[in-house]
């Protein structure tokens, strides 16, 4: 029931038997159409300080006793009038003069105020009674219909699909098109379905994604074109569940109460349906550990079970960052927008937590989930190499390096891998091979001698000295000075096959 259903109007007034009101001229169909919030009367010849917008003026025009025949006072009294923002304005005849003056129709009609007659026998009193009648029965019929309302989203609350129910329900009462966004701001359920155009479904979702980027609990309007929506968040601040959103501008207060009643329930349904999500993250959890400890036959059974079969193999393992604590909604993003995506393709997807992030289970060489999920929620994911389950853990340990070393991103093993095992080598491991070499480096910079340079040419050159000069350009014996003096500064022999060796990976780690 809209909220502006059964409102007193200028039309429904003038279609009142009993007051015999009488339209002059002709109107517009918005000007008798427009609810009329009170009627007031005044003879003043400025009631507008006294006026507010959407009121019928009744008036019986002894301001205009002096004016006679010219048009500007009757001119100027409309303008007055249009501007504050009357809806109609009513003549009381045979009080002061017969008839409406032909000056005043006139002005009202160029200002398009809508302009009829009220005869001496229907006292102002009895218009302003109806109105007020009026207003009280639509206010009642308001009360009552949200009401029922609430009665019936209730029952609707009790079906098998209860969220679903409740929000067609809504849809039905407000006459309007609902729709309910998850987390990842994707349109989960709507009804009417399908009622949307492309553009303009996609300016609603565009919208919704903005307001749960910004993680506040929160109610908004906003228009698309001329159609206005209403959107209200789900969940609590920085945790928020989801969306829904309507086709309609701002409600009024019983429509503010039906809408939250839904979001009560639908709350609460999520709340319900997040403790079953965890409890499915657990089960997700376990089943990657099975395929880690090299027991694929459970986790197929079990996955076969509840959300259908394994990917079939070759397939690609990759590991999304988990992101903090306080990113924890983020997670919980990711694993919404999983579960859809392995919902609509059946067997070509699995999920679930490790310790330091998200498995993600593919056929090898798909990347359209993973470049998604990488894309909106600003994820580091690496992927490994096509293996069988019977290789999970491997593959679990390549997707681990291809993310810890890529910059950001889907990064493929692959893209990693050809640097070689010290280029997988961790932060601490390039802050001591840093210690190692600084003597050489620090006494290059204080004497401007090229210690750290020879020392390089000669480890890759298999420690020739020969091959060594020529790619320095000097000459062999130049070479020898220089390691000898490398050898007193370092305070170790390079004779040793453990001393080059340790002296060629730090300068390989560092590049």
């Amino acid at each position: 029931m809209p909220a502006d259903a059964d409102a007193p109007t200028l039309r429904s007034l003038l279609n009142r038997p009993d007051l015999r009101l009488r339209l002059e001229g002709d109107a517009a169909d918005d000007a008798l159409d427009r609810p009329v919030r009170w009627v007031h009367s005044s003879d003043l010849a400025d009631p507008t300080p006294f006026l507010s917008d959407g009121l019928v003026l009744l008036t019986t025009g002894t301001q205009f006793h002096e004016s006679g025949e010219d048009p500007g006072p009757y001119r100027a009294y409309v303008e007055r009038l249009s501007r504050r923002g009357i809806a109609g304005l009513g003549f009381g005849t045979e009080v002061v003069r017969d008839g409406i003056p032909p000056a005043l129709s006139a002005a009202c009609h160029a200002e398009g105020l809508a302009l009829f007659e009220v005869p001496y026998r229907t006292p102002f009193l009895a218009v302003a009674r109806a109105n007020a009648e009026a207003i009280a029965a639509q206010a009642y019929a308001r009360r009552s219909w949200a009401l029922a309302a609430q009665r019936a989203i209730s029952l609707a609350a009790l079906r098998p699909d209860g969220l679903g129910a409740t929000l067609g329900e809504l849809a039905k009462q407000l006459d309007a098109w609902v729709g309910m966004f998850d987390a990842t701001g994707e349109l989960s359920r709507e009804h009417p379905t399908g009622s949307l155009d492309a553009v303009t479904a996609d300016a609603v979702r565009a919208e919704v994604q903005a307001v749960l980027r910004r993680g506040a609990r929160a109610g908004s309007s906003f228009h698309i074109g001329e159609r206005a929506f209403t959107l209200q968040t789900l969940g609590r601040g920085g945790r928020l569940r989801g969306v829904i959103a309507i086709a309609a501008g701002e409600l009024d207060q019983e429509g503010r109460a039906v809408l939250t009643a839904v979001i009560a329930m639908a709350g609460l349904a999520l709340e319900q349906q997040q403790g079953l999500s965890r409890a499915w993250a657990d089960l997700r959890a376990g089943l990657v550990q099975s395929l880690r400890g090299g027991d694929p036959a459970l986790a197929r059974r079990v996955a076969r079970e509840v959300w259908g079969p394994l990917p079939a193999p070759p397939v690609q393992v990759a590991l999304a960052s988990a992101g903090t604590p306080a990113r924890a909604s983020r997670l919980e993003a990711m694993t919404e927008l999983l579960e859809g995506r392995a919902h609509d393709a059946r067997g070509t997807l699995f999920f679930g937590r490790a310790d330091d992030g998200l498995v993600i289970v593919t056929a090898a060489g798909e990347r359209g989930t993973l470049d998604e999920v990488a894309a909106r929620f600003d994820v580091a994911i690496g992927v490994s190499e096509p293996t069988g389950y019977d290789g999970f853990d491997t593959a679990l340990d390549q997707a681990r390096v291809a993310r810890n070393r890529g910059r950001g991103g889907v990064t493929a093993f692959a893209e990693v891998a050809g640097g070689g095992v010290l280029s997988a080598l961790s932060d601490q491991a390039r802050a001591v091979a840093a210690a190692e070499v600084r003597p050489l480096s620090d006494h290059d910079a204080a004497a401007g001698t090229h210690l750290v340079a020879t020392l390089r040419a000669w480890l890759d050159h298999d420690c020739s000295h020969e091959a060594s000069a020529r790619a320095l350009g000097i000459h062999r014996h130049t070479v020898r000075t220089r390691l000898a003096l490398a050898e007193r500064v370092l305070g170790r022999d390079l004779g040793s096959f453990a001393t080059r060796a340790e002296l060629w990976a730090a300068l390989r780690v560092l590049g």
